[in-house]
């Protein structure tokens, strides 16, 4: 999992950026990519993607609780860890001090994200991504 800041006002191509310099960059390019049907990763992002890439995009359906579920349950579990880390003091130091800023502690949150063992697999994320 890689957890990206961004703004609620970021356009598809904003977002498409994003996407490619943190993530296919760094980690290649998907077979499959699950998406929670946001405004934003629909139709613009996500073709103009598919296209360069040749990705198999398989959106998720309505109220279909299989594939809502994994995309909804990664968001929350990211957001609880986030308000855990800046409630406790958990702090980022920088060359300029000490900061709660959520997105200076993103990369710590998605690094015990991804060495958590996980209820479902037994398995961490990090593990079960790189084998």
């Amino acid at each position: 999992m890689r957890f990206l800041p961004c703004h609620k006002e970021d356009t598809a191509m904003d977002t498409a950026l994003l996407f490619w310099n943190n993530m296919i960059s760094n980690c290649g390019v998907f077979k499959i990519i699950i998406s929670d049907r946001d405004p934003k990763f629909t139709y613009e992002f996500w073709t103009n993607l598919y296209n360069m890439l040749a990705t198999k995009l398989s959106f998720s359906t309505a109220y279909h609780p299989k594939t809502d579920g994994l995309a909804e349950r990664m968001i929350q579990t990211m957001e609880d860890i986030l308000r855990r880390f800046c409630a406790y003091g958990i702090e980022y130091k920088d060359e300029e001090g000490y900061t709660h800023d959520w997105v200076t502690l993103l990369q710590a949150v998605q690094l015990a994200y991804n060495t958590s063992q996980h209820y479902t697999t037994g398995k961490t994320p990090a593990l079960v991504e790189k084998g």
